[in-house]
C-alpha cells in the first residue's frame, strides 16, 4: 500500500462559518454537571469552539465505523481506525455570543509511519477561527489514522507515561465515563463514530474491550477540572495529547499540577494510574 499520493491534500482550505450560541453551552454545562458553570456569561469558553463548525455530512456520505468518508477536505487514508491524537491551541480573544464566526481550516502536513501495529498516517490541520474582530482562536490539530484490529486481535495499547513522572496533584476529581456521558457528548459534537456507543462494534471490529471515551471529552474535563479552581484567571493556551485510549469499563481521575509560573499541566488516568492524555495549560495572571 502507497500513501505518497496523499501528499497532494497538503495545502487544501476549507472554509466555514457558524455562530456563536447559547444553546451547546447550556448542554455542555448540563454534560459536564453544572448548574452554574465557571465561565464568564456571554462570551464561549475554552474548548467551545469544538461545540461549533459540526459535520454535517447526509446518511448516505455515512461510513461502516459511524464517520463521514473520507475524501474532499481530509485525504483519503485507506485506513480505517482515526483518532484525534491531539491539539496545541491558543485562545487570542473572546467570542461574543451571537457572533459571526468564520473557520480557515488548512491541511499542514500529510506523514506516512510504520509503527508496531502496521501503518499509519498522521494529518495536521491548522484551523483559525475568527470574528469581526479578527483571529480569536488559532488551533492545530493532529488526526491520527491506523489499520484496521486484526481478527481475534486486542488493540495494541501506545505506551503511556509511567506514574513515577507524573507530579503532585493540586487538584484531583473521579470521573465514571458511562455510555449514558458518552453518548451525551457525542450528540454535543454531532459525532457517530461508532466507537463511543457501539459496544459489539468496539469488540468485534476494532478490538477494544470497552465504549471509547472521546479524547475530546477527556480534554474537556480535563479543562473543566482547571477552570473550576482557577478562579477568575482566563486560560489562553492549551495543548493536550492523547497517549492512549481510556473505556467505559472504569472509572478515570483527572488531576492538574499548578506550577506556580502560569502554567498548569494536566493529565487523565485510568485505573493503573499512568497518564492516558497529558495537557498543559498557559494561564493569564
Amino acid at each position: 500500500m502507497t500513501f505518497d499520493h496523499l501528499k497532494d491534500w497538503i495545502g487544501g482550505v476549507e472554509l466555514r462559518t457558524d455562530i456563536a450560541a447559547a444553546a451547546p453551552l447550556a448542554g455542555l454545562a448540563a454534560t459536564l454537571d453544572h448548574d452554574t458553570p465557571p465561565w464568564p456569561a456571554g462570551e464561549l469558553p475554552p474548548l467551545a469552539h469544538w461545540l461549533h463548525f459540526l459535520p454535517r455530512a447526509p446518511q448516505r456520505e455515512i461510513g461502516a465505523d459511524g464517520h463521514p468518508h473520507t475524501g474532499g477536505f481530509l485525504p483519503p487514508v485507506p485506513l480505517p481506525r482515526r483518532m484525534w491524537a491531539g491539539s496545541d491551541m491558543r485562545f487570542l480573544a473572546p467570542i461574543p455570543l451571537g457572533a459571526e464566526m468564520r473557520r480557515t481550516s488548512t491541511i499542514e502536513a500529510v506523514e506516512h509511519k510504520a509503527g508496531r501495529s502496521g501503518d499509519m498516517v498522521f494529518v495536521s490541520v491548522l484551523h483559525e477561527i475568527a470574528t469581526d474582530a479578527g483571529v480569536a482562536i488559532r488551533e492545530r490539530q493532529d488526526i491520527v489514522y491506523r489499520e484496521a484490529a486484526k481478527p481475534g486481535e486486542a488493540a495494541q495499547q501506545p505506551a503511556a507515561a509511567t506514574t513515577e513522572s507524573l507530579p503532585a496533584a493540586d487538584w484531583s476529581r473521579g470521573i465514571t465515563p458511562d455510555p449514558v456521558l458518552l453518548f451525551r457528548y457525542s450528540a454535543l459534537t454531532f459525532n457517530g463514530h461508532r466507537i463511543h456507543y457501539d459496544r459489539p462494534y468496539c469488540r468485534d471490529v476494532e478490538g477494544y474491550p470497552g465504549l471509547v471515551v472521546h479524547g475530546p471529552l477527556t480534554a474537556t474535563l480535563l479543562m473543566d477540572l482547571v477552570l473550576r479552581n482557577i478562579g477568575s484567571r482566563q486560560v489562553c493556551g492549551f495543548r493536550f495529547r492523547a497517549r492512549r485510549p481510556l473505556f467505559d469499563t472504569a472509572p478515570i481521575s483527572l488531576n492538574a499540577a499548578d506550577r506556580g509560573d502560569g502554567r498548569i499541566d494536566g493529565w487523565a488516568a485510568g485505573p493503573d494510574g499512568a497518564a492516558a492524555m497529558t495537557a498543559e495549560f498557559a494561564v493569564a495572571p
